[in-house]
């Protein structure tokens, strides 16, 4: 399965789960969740998925390197502050958090249990890799970085 790696840029993965969740949804029944926890929790999770994915995208620019996903090795800075001190992957957690404020508005559980597999899916095929282009280019700098920060928070 290697020939996957680093093959769908993360946003199209992000949509292809989201259809997959949204048809799921479709094809079984809604569960009964409190109406007001709900919309709540759709707004939270919207809200810190921003938060997350503006800060990684900012920090990104700010730092002059690549935001581009699938070619991490002209990565020319490794961003360590903002976001990334919570998180090495901010922007996979913030379309993960999306995936799981869309299941809560579909009022599926089975789409939320969906949503979940976004995450061994993005270590296979996107993070791992990722990683190893870090390891490559940073040496100590990403070792030293990869022991004090967790891959997703």
């Amino acid at each position: 399965m290697k020939h996957l790696e680093l093959k769908i840029p993360p946003v199209g993965v992000f949509f292809l789960f989201a259809a997959a969740m949204w048809l799921l949804a479709r094809l079984t029944s809604p569960h009964a969740f409190d109406a007001t926890f709900r919309v709540g929790m759709i707004g939270v999770l919207l809200a810190v998925s921003a938060a997350f994915g503006i800060g990684g995208i900012s920090r990104f620019r700010r730092a002059g390197t690549t935001v581009h996903p699938l070619q991490p090795e002209r990565s020319s800075a490794l961003v360590t502050d903002g976001v990334y001190r919570l998180s090495r992957n901010p922007m996979y957690l913030a379309l993960l958090l999306a995936l799981l404020a869309l299941g809560l508005a579909l009022s599926n559980l089975y789409a939320l249990a969906l949503a979940t597999l976004f995450v061994p899916f993005m270590n296979r095929f996107q993070i791992i890799p990722e990683e190893r282009a870090m390891e490559r280019k940073f040496e100590a700098e990403f070792a030293r970085y990869r022991a004090r920060v967790r891959r997703w928070i």
